[in-house]
């Protein structure tokens, strides 16, 4: 890498209901895709610090981490992403930011590949962070 090149870091929350759904947010920006919660990190920021602000501003609501479960590089997004296992803090009720236009709960069978990779991954966490690069197809 090159001074000048660019390169990003995010953190992302995955929170399980009391049925192994995970919490997705529907994006108002690009593709308007449904994501974890989460995003890049700010410059000076941890990869804890920039989840739990991250949360704050797309629910409205804290987040309690539990533990780091992954770090996977996505080259589509030349990113390293961070996830890890949260829970929502207990009474907590979602409000989501203008950035999102939705949520819900879903089951992850019926995520994306790589999705359910990072979600299996933070489920079947056994003290080993998981790594895995993601190529753009």
């Amino acid at each position: 890498m090159t001074f000048e090149d660019k390169y990003r870091l995010s953190s992302h929350a995955v929170i399980l209901n009391a049925q192994n759904q995970v919490l997705l947010l529907k994006a108002t920006y690009g593709a308007k895709s449904w994501g974890l919660p989460g995003g890049c990190l700010d410059q000076g920021e941890t990869i804890h610090q920039a989840l739990l602000r991250e949360c704050e501003e797309e629910l409205g609501c804290e987040v309690t981490i539990e533990h780091l479960t992954g770090v996977y590089f996505h080259e589509a997004y030349q990113s390293h992403a961070f996830v890890f296992a949260c829970q929502l803090t207990e009474n907590q009720v979602i409000t989501l930011s203008d950035e999102h236009s939705d949520f819900k709960y879903e089951d992850i069978d019926k995520l994306s590949k790589v999705q359910q990779i990072r979600i299996m991954d933070c489920i079947n966490y056994d003290g080993k962070v998981a790594s895995a690069a993601f190529k753009s197809s």
